[in-house]
């Protein structure tokens, strides 16, 4: 199985299933007592919203995101978010189960984990 770059997962993978992954993620978090209190009650739906836009443009699709929100500066936007192990486990292992549940093929999951698993990795900004 060869892999598959990160900027080419969107031909592979299209919108459609990558909304899918998204809702299934939200899904989880809704539920969680560690990701829901950082997420305003009323704006799951502008959240799951930025996060597609944001997958879709780096993983090659079209870059709708630049255009609405200029560049990502993802530690800026999340250092209001008390993230720590704990809360980047939590986000993988919620990720891992919407991979699951939307049944990615191999080698897009294979991809797609290793670059969420770095981008939780670099939004730490706390000590436990």
């Amino acid at each position: 199985m060869s892999q598959i770059a990160v900027e080419d997962i969107y031909d592979h993978l299209g919108e459609e299933k990558l909304q899918q992954l998204i809702a299934a993620f939200y899904q989880g978090v809704k539920t969680d007592e560690i990701l829901k209190p950082m997420y305003p009650a009323d704006d799951f739906e502008g959240a799951e919203y930025r996060l597609k836009e944001f997958l879709v443009y780096r993983l090659g699709g079209p870059q709708r995101y630049l255009d609405e929100r200029r560049h990502p500066a993802l530690r800026m936007r999340h250092a209001p978010f008390a993230i720590n192990q704990i809360a980047r486990d939590r986000w993988m292992e919620l990720m891992k189960r919407a991979m699951d549940q939307t049944e990615l093929p191999a080698d897009l999951r294979q991809t797609l984990e290793a670059f969420f698993d770095q981008m939780a990795t670099f939004l730490i900004n706390r000590a436990d």
